[in-house]
């Protein structure tokens, strides 16, 4: 009986490849809808952690991040203060760069304004994209957008509320890696499992 192709033949995004820990991301995670305000708070301070830098550069220092910002919990995050900030600044583990940090707790701020005023941030989320999960049909890397109207939406709304490093850019990596649309090409087995979730 065949059981499909192995893991080791199995087609993937070529940005996955080369790399164990991206691998496993690409596999277990990008793209995956999960719309928990947690695990979205946890992208949007990672994605403008990223700004500038490669994303396995963020994902190897993933746990510290997770230490040092009180496992991604807003309402702890928002509250940091001063000297927790200039803590961080001293912690090897992350990107110690003063502007990101500080964006790190104000977004924290206002993500607790999104609930407060929505209910859950996904609700907010589907303003910009009611059809989300949307499943695009790139078949190629070359083919994916950098940014979409509808990140530019997202990106002008949060800056419009005080957030920083949220750029429509940024806000578009975002929305492929929580899910909100399936950037998998085609060709990459994770593309056609994705369709069925």
């Amino acid at each position: 009986m065949d059981s499909g192709p192995s893991e080791h033949d199995k087609r993937r995004c070529e940005w996955a490849l080369g790399d164990p820990l991206m691998l496993r991301y690409h596999d277990q995670e990008w793209g995956t809808p999960r719309f928990d305000d947690r695990h979205l708070f946890e992208f949007l301070i990672l994605e403008g952690a990223q700004a500038g830098l490669s994303w396995l550069t963020i994902l190897k220092r993933r746990e510290d991040y997770r230490r040092g910002f009180a496992g991604f919990d807003p309402h702890r995050v928002a509250t940091f203060s001063r000297e927790r900030i200039e803590s961080l600044l001293r912690d090897p583990g992350i990107i110690r760069n003063r502007r990101k940090v500080e964006s790190a707790v104000t977004n924290a701020r206002i993500f607790l304004n999104v609930l407060e005023e929505y209910g859950d941030f996904a609700t907010y989320l589907r303003r910009f994209l009611p059809d989300m999960p949307r499943h695009n049909r790139w078949t190629s890397l070359q083919g994916i957008p950098a940014s979409t109207p509808e990140s530019r939406a997202l990106a002008k709304d949060l800056k419009r509320r005080g957030a920083s490093f949220v750029g429509e850019i940024i806000c578009y990596a975002f929305m492929q890696a929580v899910g909100m649309v399936n950037d998998h090409v085609t060709g990459c087995y994770r593309y056609t499992e994705l369709l069925q979730k």
